[in-house]
């Protein structure tokens, strides 16, 4: 990701609609799975600029950990100390040490690699039922002028997670699509820049006025009420949970 877009993360996400609906979308998912829980061990893997550690906070005791030290720079303008510099395919923590851990917008990346062998770090470092919660970019065929800023190396259909989660020993929780009611905004988008490429080197994620933040973050407050119930048939994002599997007796990771 181009190093501009680290401070325009940390100056948006508190109230850019697309940040604040998928705060709601996630403490709503784990409100669910984790009703009046407040002591976990939770790892955020590619924590970025640190704004999900803060809404993370509730659950329990977060830890915070990314490859890049620019990243955990702004996470220490928040006040943020749990933090550690790490990759999510070698993750610096000992075997079975979280209850939680939340990767979101991570292992789409081109420094990640193989994305398969982070799920099995992140399997290695959770204790037994532990759970990691993901959140991807959706369809290759989506890709446009913002990926190329933040560096995506691959977007995501929930086909590809599912087999991934059974190959790292996890048990499929949930697995949905979200932002979905602005979909056909988004492929508007992408096909007008087919058609007439933007210049530069900023992505999508920019501050909006006000009055947009709160509307668009509305479709995305009434998802997350949706998805306590049911799933979404497709969006511009994966939504995976799952829990950890224990590995049989003479199979190796």
């Amino acid at each position: 990701m181009e190093s501009s877009e680290y401070q325009t993360m940390y100056t948006v996400e508190t109230r850019h609609w697309w940040y604040v609906g998928m705060q709601r979308i996630t403490t709503t998912l784990l409100r669910q799975v984790y009703p009046g829980r407040h002591d976990l061990h939770i790892l955020d893997a590619g924590c970025g600029t640190g704004a999900a550690l803060r809404y993370l906070e509730p659950f329990g005791a977060v830890t915070g950990c990314d490859f890049e030290p620019l990243a955990l720079d702004f996470c220490r303008q928040r006040g943020l100390t749990r933090l550690y510099q790490g990759d999510v395919l070698r993750l610096p923590f000992g075997d079975g040490r979280f209850d939680l851990i939340t990767s979101f917008d991570v292992l789409y990346h081109q420094n990640v690699g193989d994305y398969r062998q982070a799920l099995h770090e992140f399997h290695r470092v959770l204790k037994p039922g532990g759970r990691v919660l993901l959140r991807l970019p959706a369809y290759n065929w989506l890709r446009g002028h913002h990926d190329r800023v933040i560096h995506t190396a691959r977007r995501f259909n929930s086909s590809e997670i599912r087999r991934a989660f059974t190959d790292s020993q996890f048990a499929v929780e949930k697995l949905s699509y979200a932002n979905t009611l602005l979909f056909p905004l988004a492929l508007g988008k992408r096909l007008v820049e087919r058609l007439r490429p933007p210049d530069g080197r900023t992505s999508d994620v920019t501050e909006n006025p006000p009055w947009q933040d709160k509307l668009f973050a509305r479709f995305l407050y009434a998802e997350a009420a949706w998805l306590t119930r049911r799933n979404l048939p497709f969006g511009l994002t994966v939504i995976a949970l799952g829990q950890k599997q224990a590995i049989p007796s003479g199979v190796s990771q």
